[in-house]
Protein backbone atom coordinates (compact mmCIF):
# COMPACT_ATOMS: atom_id res chain seq x y z
CA UNK A 1 0.00 0.00 0.00
CA UNK A 2 1.10 3.43 -0.88
CA UNK A 3 0.26 6.79 1.12
CA UNK A 4 -0.67 9.33 -1.29
CA UNK A 5 -0.96 13.16 0.03
CA UNK A 6 -3.76 14.24 -2.39
CA UNK A 7 -5.15 18.06 -2.87
CA UNK A 8 -4.59 21.36 -4.14
CA UNK A 9 -2.62 24.38 -3.39
CA UNK A 10 -4.47 25.28 -0.06
CA UNK A 11 -5.42 21.78 1.30
CA UNK A 12 -3.90 18.40 1.54
CA UNK A 13 -4.92 14.75 3.11
CA UNK A 14 -3.90 11.38 3.12
CA UNK A 15 -5.14 8.04 1.34
CA UNK A 16 -4.34 4.70 1.36
CA UNK A 17 -3.94 2.84 -2.30
CA UNK A 18 -3.15 -0.01 -3.63
CA UNK A 19 0.20 0.46 -5.84
CA UNK A 20 -1.73 -0.68 -9.11
CA UNK A 21 -4.88 1.89 -8.92
CA UNK A 22 -4.54 4.56 -11.06
CA UNK A 23 -3.71 8.08 -10.45
CA UNK A 24 -7.32 9.39 -12.29
CA UNK A 25 -9.11 6.55 -10.02
CA UNK A 26 -7.98 8.33 -6.72
CA UNK A 27 -8.31 12.15 -7.78
CA UNK A 28 -12.22 10.88 -8.90
CA UNK A 29 -12.02 9.17 -5.10
CA UNK A 30 -11.20 12.17 -3.33
CA UNK A 31 -13.10 14.34 -5.62
CA UNK A 32 -10.48 16.27 -7.10
CA UNK A 33 -11.23 18.10 -10.20
CA UNK A 34 -7.92 17.87 -12.06
CA UNK A 35 -9.39 19.92 -15.54
CA UNK A 36 -8.65 23.04 -13.62
CA UNK A 37 -5.08 23.27 -13.12
CA UNK A 38 -1.67 21.44 -13.37
CA UNK A 39 -1.48 18.11 -11.84
CA UNK A 40 1.46 16.97 -10.36
CA UNK A 41 2.35 14.13 -8.73
CA UNK A 42 6.21 14.51 -6.36
CA UNK A 43 6.59 18.27 -7.84
CA UNK A 44 6.85 17.19 -11.51
CA UNK A 45 3.93 17.91 -14.29
CA UNK A 46 2.23 15.16 -15.01
CA UNK A 47 1.45 14.57 -19.07
CA UNK A 48 -1.13 13.68 -21.26
CA UNK A 49 -1.86 9.99 -20.40
CA UNK A 50 0.08 10.07 -17.57
CA UNK A 51 -3.56 10.26 -15.41
CA UNK A 52 -4.33 6.53 -16.91
CA UNK A 53 -0.94 4.96 -15.35
CA UNK A 54 -0.77 3.04 -11.85
CA UNK A 55 1.34 3.81 -9.07
CA UNK A 56 3.60 0.98 -9.95
CA UNK A 57 4.00 2.37 -13.59
CA UNK A 58 5.58 5.48 -12.00
CA UNK A 59 8.03 3.29 -9.72
CA UNK A 60 6.57 5.08 -6.47
CA UNK A 61 7.06 2.25 -3.41
CA UNK A 62 5.65 4.12 -0.30
CA UNK A 63 4.69 7.61 -0.44
CA UNK A 64 3.89 10.62 -3.11
CA UNK A 65 2.32 13.79 -3.67
CA UNK A 66 -0.68 14.12 -6.09
CA UNK A 67 -1.85 17.67 -6.13
CA UNK A 68 -3.44 19.78 -8.84
CA UNK A 69 -2.06 23.27 -8.65
CA UNK A 70 -4.65 26.02 -9.64
CA UNK A 71 -3.15 28.90 -11.41
CA UNK A 72 -5.47 31.88 -10.02
CA UNK A 73 -6.75 34.88 -12.44
CA UNK A 74 -4.47 37.41 -10.54
CA UNK A 75 -1.56 35.62 -10.62
CA UNK A 76 1.61 36.88 -12.95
Amino acid sequence: MIKVYVGNNVDRWPVIVDPNTTLRAVLDQENIDYSRGTMHLDGASLQPGDLDKTFNDFGIKTQCFLLSVQKLDNAR
